[in-house]
């Protein structure tokens, strides 16, 4: 079996080139942080090369003039565990490259630190990501030169395990959540330091994906918008590598999910737009058209609307050309999807008879399994009922909503409910009302 080189770059040559330093700036900066302390630093290029070779290890008060000299804090630096804990990143967004899908997880992972948490990726850096993602070509696979030889047995104990993992009940994420980023761990490093073959490698960048995503929708669930970035951007680049447009424009599409969700719908937009350029499968393109009409609806501008029936006419059409060959990452987009979607953004519209009536349609359809879909769609029932002033259906929705969450262990639903809470104060003595307050107080 011929070895073919895929080499790694060491993380401290990511990160100087992340800050866009030179050789010579950064041993500037590692003696001036020195120097700030009445100091001296002995450090030269060949000793940083060594680092970089792991030929040998900085010291702890050498890896605090590192980071200063990167720009951070000396506080993110944690000694036993160089060189992990060194920022790949200035924006927050590891570039598309050669061999820049374990950089990408090792990105991921460091969110997990808190010194990641309030870093707020910038709206342009996902548009200039998404924008990458659609002009350039996948990287050649290879396999690492170096490392323990990666079994066939052991992989396909990682897939199966991960797909039984991801497969659960909606209610068991909170159960499964430790075991996820253990199996996402677990692949990051054979991805680093195995040996595999090119056959191999699609594989493991396919599993690194997928589970990567899955950890991503955990995170968003929980409110940490940025640990979820992190995770769908980490499988971006490895949905990348393999050349796999389709899961690439769903990953994209998750990200604008996300933006349309802090009502940043002008990135949501920029983002779908670009998903779809090379989003190939009719159900993919179905998801990212519902989006991309939600997201354009949201916006309220009158101008908008042909836009909106447009990409509502496509899903329509998409979706009746889907057939079961489809990628598992959509596979569950269906007709209830396709008739709360349209709905919500007709709602957005202003055409409220026919989009309640739609609605209603998807809810019934939805099976038990997506009860989380359904918890979610009816937070956006209630909070469309409010819009029109009618507290008594408003609340019977967002009392379904909250107790269907609590149930199945939903945080981002009980997150939609109790921020329409001071929408219905006005309402207090109408029906139901008082009682849902009650239970959101409980």
């Amino acid at each position: 079996m011929e070895d073919v080189d895929q080499t790694t770059p060491h993380p401290l040559i990511t990160a100087r080139l992340a800050a866009k330093m030179t050789m010579e700036e950064l041993v500037a900066g590692i003696r001036a942080a020195a120097a700030r302390r009445g100091l001296r630093s002995g450090t030269d290029e060949a000793r940083v090369r060594k680092w970089q070779r792991e030929a040998a290890q900085p010291s702890e008060e050498s890896q605090v003039y590192i980071a200063e000299a990167l720009g951070w804090s000396a506080d993110i630096v944690r000694a036993d565990d160089w060189p992990n804990w060194l920022p790949l990143t200035t924006d927050g967004v590891v570039p598309l490259g050669p061999h820049s899908s374990v950089p990408a997880l090792r990105e991921a992972f460091r969110t997990a630190m808190q010194r990641r948490t309030f870093l707020t990726i910038s709206s342009a850096a996902l548009s200039a990501l998404a924008s990458d993602w659609a002009a350039l070509p996948a990287d050649a696979l290879a396999q690492a030169h170096d490392g323990q030889p990666i079994g066939e047995e052991l992989l396909s104990f990682l897939e199966n395990s991960a797909r039984h993992l991801t497969g659960l009940a909606t209610e068991q994420p909170q159960h499964t959540a430790t075991l996820l980023d253990a199996h996402l761990a677990t692949v990051t490093g054979l991805l680093e330091h195995g040996r595999y073959t090119p056959a191999l490698a699609r594989r493991l960048h396919t599993l690194a994906a997928s589970l990567a995503q899955t950890v991503a929708w955990h995170r968003f669930d929980q409110g940490r918008h940025t640990h979820a970035s992190q995770h769908w951007i980490a499988a971006l680049h490895n949905a990348h590598a393999v050349g796999d447009h389709d899961m690439g424009a769903g990953l994209l599409s998750d990200l604008a999910y996300q933006a349309a969700w802090r009502h940043d719908h002008t990135t949501a937009a920029t983002i779908l737009n670009r998903a779809l350029i090379r989003a190939e499968n009719p159900a993919a393109r179905c998801l990212l058209q519902l989006r991309l009409a939600r997201t354009i609806a949201a916006r309220h501008d009158p101008n908008d609307r042909h836009a909106v029936l447009r990409a509502l006419a496509a899903a329509e059409q998409h979706l009746s050309d889907a057939g079961t060959d489809r990628p598992a990452w959509c596979s569950w987009i269906s007709e209830a999807d396709l008739a709360v979607d349209t709905g919500q953004a007709l709602l957005d519209l202003g055409d409220t008879g026919r989009a309640h009536q739609l609605i209603a349609e998807g809810e019934a359809l939805l099976p038990s399994a997506r009860d989380k879909t359904r918890g979610v769609f009816l937070a956006y029932r209630a909070a469309s009922y409010l819009d029109q002033k009618e507290p008594e259906p408003a609340a019977t929705a967002a009392t379904q909503s909250l107790l269907l969450a609590r149930r199945i262990g939903a945080p981002r639903c009980i997150s939609l409910v109790n921020d329409l809470l001071p929408r219905f104060q006005p309402y207090h003595r109408a029906q139901g009302v008082s009682e849902l307050f009650q239970l959101a107080a409980a």
